[in-house]
């Protein structure tokens, strides 16, 4: 997968060390007895990843409020679907070879038409929504197209009457996703492409440091390259969102319910982590 389209991944844990021998990827965050919980999450997985690690049942039962990146019912929405559109393809007439070298347009059609994709119809499209897309493209390819664990406790979370809250808005990460590799999108087409041959060894090693809560390990296998390669949008995909959040997520420890936050798995590892941050403020994190 992309290191650009690891909305997906992780953080260098630097200085600060989480137990990478726990069970899960998730957090009891506490502090002057008020309690959070915290899970990261893959948003694509295969029917062989359920049941997920007991932990988050766990989690799931101890609160009565979920706490999610974004309101994942309105990507279905024709609103949100047309704003996507919008930013995310062409609207005056070119294509990606107006943004594209030609030796980048010359591989990027090359790929596509030994995989069966046509060309023709992929045109419009921004090298961002083209990244996005063979990358989910492949996912779906290699039997990871399935349901993710945001949307796993979202249906859950439902049925069983939880209350919801959001960290961002939909037009936001619209906008995350529209400006990935703004500036540089050669770099970004050539790296996805790259990425497509190592993608069934590098997700098995990554879906297997996500499920024990590894968290250096997944670093490894997902983030380091992206961070020394691409140090801007890795910049604006993880860290900008952290600190944004970050109001909202100490909010939770003054609320007398008790939220589950479930994020990608990238935001609470790292020292510009959720986790990292919370610890610097002074609560107590335990890795369940």
């Amino acid at each position: 997968m992309s290191k650009l389209w690891k909305v997906l991944s992780t953080f260098t844990l630097l200085s600060i060390s989480f137990s990478s021998f726990a069970d899960a990827p998730v957090w009891q965050v506490s502090k002057n007895g008020e309690t959070v919980y915290f899970g990261g999450t893959v948003h694509v997985l295969s029917e062989s990843d359920y049941p997920l690690p007991q932990a988050f049942d766990q989690a799931y039962q101890q609160s009565s409020v979920l706490v999610f990146e974004m309101d994942m019912s309105l990507t279905q929405t024709m609103a949100f679907q047309q704003q996507m559109l919008q930013q995310m393809t062409y609207q005056d007439g070119r294509t990606y070879a107006d943004d594209l070298k030609p030796e980048t347009v010359k591989k990027l059609n090359a790929y596509m038409e030994s995989k069966g994709i046509p060309v023709a119809n992929l045109q419009m499209f921004k090298p961002s929504m083209l990244s996005v897309t063979l990358t989910m493209v492949e996912l779906q390819r290699l039997g990871l197209g399935g349901t993710g664990v945001d949307a796993f406790f979202s249906t859950r979370g439902i049925a069983d009457k939880k209350s919801f809250k959001y960290l961002e808005l939909p037009e936001q990460q619209i906008s995350y996703l529209a400006n990935m590799g703004k500036g540089y999108e050669d770099e970004l087409i050539n790296y996805t492409l790259d990425d497509m041959k190592k993608l069934p060894t590098m997700m098995k090693e990554m879906k297997d440091a996500w499920r024990t809560g590894d968290n250096e390990e997944l670093y490894n296998v997902a983030g380091k390259e992206w961070q020394e390669k691409f140090p801007k949008s890795y910049n604006q995909l993880l860290v900008e969102r952290n600190n944004n959040w970050m109001p909202a997520v100490e909010g939770y420890f003054n609320t007398k319910e008790v939220e589950f936050v479930l994020v990608g798995a990238m935001h609470l590892v790292g020292k510009e982590g959720v986790l990292s941050q919370l610890q610097a403020k002074g609560y107590t994190i335990k890795q369940l």
